[in-house]
């Protein structure tokens, strides 16, 4: 028998954005720590997603969703200072707003609005102008949302692998879990490449791959990947001073003139490769937006593969047939905005402790995604 390389008291397998959170929250419970991932830290849609705090269309989710936001966009300021102050790395949270082109709430946003805390301003034409000078001239109405922000997503995630090495989390990276160790329907750790690790707590987080660690344990978990490309470019800082979203499309202007621009919605497996298609389709849309940005160049083009869920609605908390098995993923194109959330009520759950919402939308019960809406029903949002 291989000896094990750790033991811990929980294992979080995943080293994105979901998983990180999720091992600083159990540390946070006093608890040893260990976080597997299967390549790099918080290279897959962690990276590659917008940093949108954000749904894009947030009224068109279900409350299940809007509940997670809602508590997210709350915490996020205080996690964020705290997080520079233990790693000295800024992630950049900027409250710029969503401006929403060609939007006219009616009632049921209206309604959405007042039930979720969320201040909603109606722009007409000549207001749009005024806050967005280089969009079109065609553009209004729109709504905005002053209160979104944003944050840089892969600084949020080196400041929290420094901040995990400080608590003392042990962060195992090119380290690939080969599959769940479990007696009796109660998990005992994982097996890896480099050996088992033991624990009587496992947390999947893997994203797009978290299905495959559960392929032959009776269940299906509806999560698979959904690519998604964007397109990066060069720009003036100030040429933006919001979140543009307008005909299925998204501007995200950053405090050093950087423009992101997004992003496409494909079903081809876990192929990660940028298209010149998409690349086109994406430059159109951004010029579209913003005509002047024709002007600058695109320095960078690249593709993420997002865990694509049931209406998006993410997986959190105990399998319930195998005893100390957590699931935390499937949060689709929602993944930043949901992740503190997210984490916190995982860890409300295996702790045993009421959280801040109702636990049961989340759960993993049979059938849950196997019939009726796909990911297909999502609407758009981050990467």
């Amino acid at each position: 028998m291989t000896e094990s390389i750790n033991s811990a008291d929980c294992v979080v397998v995943g080293g994105g954005l979901l998983g990180l959170l999720t091992a600083r929250r159990l540390a946070q419970e006093g608890m040893a720590v260990t976080l597997l991932e299967r390549g790099a830290l918080c290279r897959e849609s962690s990276w590659a997603g917008g940093g949108i705090l954000s749904p894009l269309v947030p009224w068109q989710y279900t409350d299940a969703i809007s509940r997670l936001v809602e508590r997210s966009q709350h915490d996020y300021p205080l996690l964020m200072a705290e997080l520079l102050e233990q790693s000295g790395i800024d992630p950049e949270w900027t409250q710029s707003g969503m401006l929403m082109l060609d939007t006219v709430p009616d009632t049921r946003v209206t309604a959405w609005a007042e039930r979720f805390h969320c201040r909603l301003e109606t722009l007409d034409a000549d207001r749009v102008q005024l806050a967005e000078p280089a969009l079109t001239a065609a553009s209004g109405p729109a709504v905005l949302l002053p209160g979104v922000a944003q944050i840089r997503n892969p600084r949020l995630c080196q400041a929290l692998a420094v901040a995990l090495q400080m608590q003392g989390v042990t962060i195992r990276e090119q380290c690939t879990v080969t599959r769940l160790l479990i007696r009796d329907q109660v998990v005992n750790g994982v097996e890896t490449e480099a050996g088992p690790v033991h624990a009587n707590c496992v947390v999947i987080a893997g994203g797009a791959w978290s299905a495959q660690l559960l392929q032959g344990m009776g269940r299906e978990l509806p999560v698979k990947p959904v690519r998604g490309q964007m397109i990066l470019f060069q720009a003036p800082p100030g040429m933006l001073r919001h979140i543009v979203q307008g005909a299925g499309h998204y501007l995200i202007p950053r405090r050093d003139g950087l423009v992101l621009a997004g992003s496409t919605l494909e079903h081809v497996g876990f192929s990660n490769e940028t298209t010149s298609q998409a690349r086109e389709e994406l430059m159109q849309a951004a010029f579209s937006i913003a005509p002047g940005l024709a002007d600058y160049p695109v320095i960078r083009h690249w593709a993420g593969l997002r865990p694509g869920s049931p209406e998006g609605i993410p997986f959190i908390g105990e399998h319930s047939e195998i005893s100390g098995l957590y699931l935390n993923t499937g949060h689709f194109r929602n993944g930043v905005v949901m992740a503190p959330a997210s984490a916190e009520l995982l860890v409300d759950g295996l702790q045993r402790r009421d959280s801040f919402t109702d636990p049961a939308p989340y759960a993993f019960w049979p059938g849950r995604g196997l019939s009726g809406a796909g990911v297909d029903t999502a609407p758009e949002s981050g990467i």
